[in-house]
């Protein structure tokens, strides 16, 4: 198979990279072929329209293989390990912002992992109209912590506040679900140029988090950074490399999860693995919907959660846009519409679940890349092994007993991945106009601005703009957006003049 892209020197064949499908061990059912999209206009064209790619039948037909049952598991398992951090983390910075106590805030671990199992089976299974069908992981978003927390605290904290901040989370997953199809409308405002800059972006702001879970997790804890946590990444990321050296086929393709295994092996003969919370954890458990009483649905709460997802859906396009590219599956104006749709409902349903607004997990579009392995039925067992994590707190336990330092062996690779994803789709944008130049390296220089100096967003005058500064992904990407439409698409007033001594030239100066 070759891959062609169009640049403005021609068209250039490059080969392309073996299929899913090969790299899980599992043979691909054949597929209707995706005509060649050779006509699409080169970034910089005021149409904003995506570069053309020429596709075989094999191109994407991987997303919907069917491993057996047992290369599903493991390799729905390497997901879950390298989303469960992230996802955990989110409902514990809302507990502790709007003080709950202990019991509440286990609760809300528990349901975030349904919520996650949910939103991720309606992306990667969907439902009419609903759901992108692609290989996404769906995790709880953190860009809506502040206001989150915000709303909650205003509204009595601690329990009497979580009923007017279930109230926003389904009110504003209702609005997201119904104005899909205008953010579906935006795609042509999302050529390479911009998702490469925004997926570039993602992949350069979180390896400021790979770096803190290497450290240890905490900053400010006294043994962050010591040989000791090093050592424990370095074990991790060691068998990774090792792995994708020597192995190969399924093997390989589990290298990460294997990595993480070795990692938390040695950490557990090192003593500095904590298994105790396994024996306290539950069996099976889990809150009925609505537990904390009906929700309250006060106008204020609702704007500025909606305000959070709108934030998030934009930030989100460019994220689906690197899961197309990918899984070798052209991503649309109608995809973007039923991923959002998802979004939206599974929002509804989070909130419903006494939980919080889902998004796509990046770390996971870094594993796709790396072991290749696209099928979103591999995604789907991912999302109900999420399910069982929250329904059964004991087998959570046992995930949670991994060492930071562990996984951020792993995510040093991961989110590492995710900005040569960006750089490849960046490849297909000309960067040899200024402009686009400008674009690319504003965007990056701004999205790294709150990963350098957190303390920008302190000294915003509004929640709001707090809540743009302390995230590196969203200002980059609307900085991105934004100078595309500056450079792309706003008419310009000033009209080229022919050169003097053209052909051109010589008939506008006969011209009466």
């Amino acid at each position: 198979m070759t891959d062609v892209t169009r640049s403005a020197g021609g068209t250039v064949s490059t080969p392309a990279a073996p299929t899913a499908s090969a790299a899980a061990g599992v043979e691909a059912t054949s597929a209707p072929g995706v005509p060649g999209a050779a006509g699409g206009k080169g970034v910089g064209d005021r149409s904003g329209g995506r570069a053309g790619r020429t596709r075989t039948a094999a191109d994407g037909a991987a997303v919907d293989t069917v491993p057996v049952w047992w290369r599903l598991a493991a390799l729905g398992l390497q997901h879950v390990l390298a989303f469960y951090a992230g996802a955990v983390v989110m409902p514990l910075l809302v507990a502790e912002g709007m003080g709950l106590s202990a019991a509440d805030t286990a609760s809300l671990v528990n349901t975030a992992l349904v919520a996650c199992g949910v939103a991720t089976l309606l992306q990667t299974v969907g439902l009419p109209g609903v759901g992108v069908r692609l290989p996404v992981v769906q995790g709880m978003s953190t860009a809506a912590v502040p206001s989150l927390v915000s709303v909650g605290v205003a509204a009595g904290g601690a329990r009497a506040g979580l009923p007017t901040v279930f109230g926003a989370v389904i009110a504003a997953g209702l609005v997201l679900f119904l104005v899909a199809p205008v953010f579906g409308r935006l795609v042509r405002f999302f050529p390479p140029l911009v998702t490469g800059t925004v997926v570039t972006v993602v992949g350069v702001t979180l390896m400021a988090v790979a770096a803190r879970q290497v450290g240890g997790g905490d900053p400010g804890a006294s043994g962050f950074g010591t040989p000791g946590q090093l050592g424990l990444a370095a074990v991790t990321l060691g068998v990774i490399v090792v792995l994708y050296r020597f192995a190969k086929g399924f093997v390989a393709s589990v290298a990460v999860l294997l990595g993480l295994v070795a990692g938390t092996a040695v950490a557990a003969l090192a003593g500095r693995a904590d298994f105790s919370g396994i024996g306290d954890a539950a069996w099976f458990g889990m809150r009925a919907p609505l537990h904390y009483g009906m929700p309250r649905f006060d106008v204020m709460a609702v704007l500025s959660i909606v305000l959070v997802m709108v934030i998030i859906a934009v930030e989100s396009i460019g994220q689906f846009f690197a899961v197309g590219e990918v899984a070798g599956r052209e991503v649309d104006e109608r995809d973007i519409a039923r991923a959002l749709r998802a979004d939206g409902l599974a929002t509804v349903a989070a909130g419903l679940l006494n939980s919080f607004p889902t998004t796509v997990y990046s770390q996971n579009v870094g594993l796709l890349r790396i072991t290749r392995v696209t099928s979103r039925w591999v995604v789907a067992a991912g999302g109900v092994m999420m399910l069982v994590l929250g329904l059964v707190p004991k087998v959570g336990a046992v995930v949670a007993a991994m060492p930071p330092a562990v996984l951020g062996g792993a995510t040093v690779v991961l989110f590492s991945t995710i900005a040569v994803v960006g750089m490849q789709i960046l490849a297909k944008a000309d960067l040899s106009q200024a402009r686009n130049t400008v674009l690319v390296a504003a965007s990056l220089g701004i999205g790294f601005l709150p990963t350098a100096y957190p303390q920008f967003a302190e000294h915003m005058p509004t929640r709001q703009l707090r809540v743009l500064f302390e995230s590196g992904i969203m200002l980059g990407t609307l900085t991105a957006v934004a100078l595309n439409l500056f450079f792309h698409h706003l008419p310009s007033r000033r009209r080229r003049r022919p050169r003097p001594g053209t052909a051109v030239a010589a008939v506008a100066a006969d011209a009466p």
